[in-house]
C-alpha cells in the first residue's frame, strides 16, 4: 500500500512536470475541487524553502484576461467579459 499522503503524491506530480487540477485529480484520484485545498496548502508549506510554487494563472479563452484575485482556484467567468470559458491554470513545484 502506498503510504503517501495526497498532498505528497501532487507535490512530487509537480516537481516532475507542470499540471492543472483536472490532470492532478485524474492523476492522484481526488476530485479536482478538494485538488486546489490540496495546493493552496502545499503553497503555504513550500514558503520559506528552497522550492518555488509556481502558477502560470487562469486566462480567458475569449479576451486572454490573466489577473484573477487568486490563481490558486477555478474562476466560474471571466470579470471582463463574463465569458464562461477559462482555461486552467497550470501548478509546477521547482
Amino acid at each position: 500500500m502506498d503510504a503517501t499522503t495526497t498532498r505528497q503524491r501532487i507535490t512530487d506530480q509537480l516537481r516532475d512536470s507542470p499540471a492543472t487540477a483536472s490532470t492532478l485529480s485524474e492523476t492522484v484520484g481526488v476530485p479536482r475541487s478538494s485538488v486546489y485545498g490540496h495546493l493552496q496548502h502545499i503553497a503555504k508549506s513550500l514558503d520559506g524553502t528552497d522550492e518555488q510554487f509556481l502558477v502560470a494563472p487562469p486566462e480567458c479563452r475569449n479576451c486572454g484576461f490573466s489577473a484573477f484575485d487568486d490563481p490558486v482556484n477555478y474562476p466560474s467567468r471571466c470579470p471582463e467579459c463574463r465569458n464562461e470559458g477559462i482555461e486552467e491554470a497550470v501548478f509546477k513545484v521547482e
